[in-house]
């Protein structure tokens, strides 16, 4: 079994040991294994900040707009070589998440008419159903729901009919990592565009757009990106298909001769006219600070790290918490997990509402689930090993039940 002494070598020899005294509050009391929903504050960006609002804005004012007006593009090109597998020209920084995947699904739909079918999975993240709902009510199309995110279901859903297939990289509730070249390739063979969404592998998981032929692609940058909260999102669109591929909201910043204020909307041919209205100046610079700390640490290392805390989560769960009554819902196996896992229990919010009154920060997934996110740079081993002794002793004493559960609403 392992032990403390074991954890505190792990932390010493852990070559990425450095980056962790870069963020503000690692070294309170707090165990924060919830990075994988809203990273830690790197120090240097709040320096970014105050570079960009006090050097910046105070004293160059609207002269400004001559350097911030490339960063969609500038900070989206930096992403995508650093973590995304992208070359230049098919990132840009832009609105948020939900947003992005709406533009980008509808043009993906409008590049297969006639096709009448949208594929997703009944799990994926409710922002994505919910938007991509909306889109087939809107044009009289259907959506199928598959079982799992899985190279099997996929096919099993797949026809002529199919115009999109749009997934989750790795599923938020249970850190399943899908196989996107395998999924890409078998969407393309059936003729279907391919849609992923990046939120929870972007900088813990190596990805590798370009040479995985993928179509589109979204993410947001408050999770392991560390960009901060209500950070702009960014989206992802192959070279070959931004000439072609539309998108629903014409906005003036994807617009040609942009500054002669025409009155026909006659978009750019490259990335750019994904873009809508005026970017988050402030929000992209924090997104290019998080992005500059993961390039420096290296996705390959962040990527090994990652695996090795959750594989110590897990082993310390089969230890300590099956005889609690806890299940690991997540995937065993390295290559096919993410950088978090979730632990199914009856009493999932009271254990999590009890976790954070001891000083551990998890998160609750209905109905089941503490998800418990290990994000590389600022999650130690001793910390994993710490939470889950908090863990096991609160449950094992049975102090959670005196955590009282919310009242459920009648309708």
């Amino acid at each position: 079994m392992i032990t403390r002494a074991d954890v505190e070598e792990l932390d010493r020899a852990d070559p990425l040991r450095s980056f962790r005294g870069r963020f503000a509050g690692v070294d309170d009391d707090l165990i924060y294994l919830d990075g994988n929903s809203l990273g830690r504050l790197p120090v240097a960006s709040a320096d970014r900040l105050h570079e960009v609002v006090h050097s910046q804005w105070a004293h160059g004012l609207v002269r400004s707009w001559e350097s911030w007006i490339s960063w969609p593009r500038s900070i989206g090109d930096l992403l995508g070589s650093t973590l995304l597998g992208a070359a230049g020209g098919q990132v840009v920084i832009s609105d948020s998440t939900s947003v992005n995947l709406y533009k980008l699904a509808a043009a993906a739909l409008d590049l297969r008419p006639g096709r009448t079918t949208i594929v997703t999975d009944a799990g994926n993240f409710p922002t994505d159903r919910y938007i991509l709902a909306g889109l087939a009510s809107a044009r009289g199309l259907r959506v199928v729901e598959i079982e799992d995110a899985s190279l099997a279901d996929v096919t099993a859903a797949l026809s002529d009919d199919v115009a999109l297939v749009s997934l989750s990289h790795v599923d938020y509730r249970s850190g399943a990592l899908s196989p996107m070249a395998e999924i890409t390739a078998a969407a393309h063979d059936a003729g279907a565009l391919a849609l992923w969404d990046l939120c929870h592998s972007a900088g813990s998981v190596p990805i590798s757009l370009d040479a995985c032929d993928v179509d589109f692609a979204v993410g947001c940058t408050y999770k392991y990106l560390n960009a901060g909260p209500g950070a702009p999102a960014f989206l992802y669109v192959r070279n070959d298909l931004q000439a072609a591929a539309q998108q629903p909201i014409w906005g003036w910043f994807g617009q040609q001769a942009q500054f002669e204020m025409g009155a026909v909307y006659s978009p750019v041919e490259s990335i750019e006219r994904f873009l809508v209205g005026s970017p988050p100046i402030l929000g992209i610079a924090l997104v290019e600070a998080g992005v500059k700390l993961l390039g420096e640490a290296g996705i390959e290392r962040l990527r090994a790290k990652g695996i090795a805390l959750t594989s110590l989560l897990i082993n310390l769960a089969d230890a300590w918490l099956a005889p609690l009554g806890f299940e690991v819902a997540s995937p065993r196996s390295d290559a096919h997990r993410g950088s978090h896992v979730s632990l199914r229990h009856g009493d999932a919010y009271r254990i999590s509402q009890a976790l954070i009154e001891h000083q551990v920060v998890p998160d609750f997934r209905r109905p089941d689930l503490v998800r418990l996110g290990c994000s590389p740079l600022t999650t130690s081993y001793a910390d994993v090993y710490e939470g889950m002794r908090r863990l096991r002793d609160i449950v094992s004493s049975g102090r959670h039940l005196d955590i009282e559960l919310p009242e459920r609403r009648v309708t």
